[in-house]
């Protein structure tokens, strides 16, 4: 079982959400991520090398970013976005993964 830690970064990703909406994102994560958060799913997949994060979880319009440090079960939330049609949109900025 993996351990979910959050950024600053993630934590204000979520803050600037609705409510439910963020209460829905945090219980997927939990129900995704805690168990074998390294094994492509449908909605689960690795990203091709960039500057934000490794892992990439699809939650409907949302995406959460996210790292995985295997040697200590630790999965790091390092941003949540918003995906507008092909674009990434994280703290209200474009974003190119």
């Amino acid at each position: 079982m993996y351990e979910i830690r959050y950024t600053s970064e993630a934590l204000t990703d979520l803050s600037a959400l609705r409510k439910f909406d963020r209460e829905t994102i945090l219980d997927q994560v939990d129900a995704y991520l805690k168990y074998e958060p390294n094994i492509e799913t449908r909605n689960r997949k690795q990203l091709k090398p960039n500057a934000i994060a490794d892992w990439e979880l699809r939650l409907g319009k949302y995406r959460v970013l996210y790292d995985i440090e295997e040697e200590v079960k630790i999965v790091a939330v390092q941003a949540v976005g918003v995906k507008i049609g092909s674009q990434l949109f994280i703290r209200n900025e474009k974003t190119e993964l």
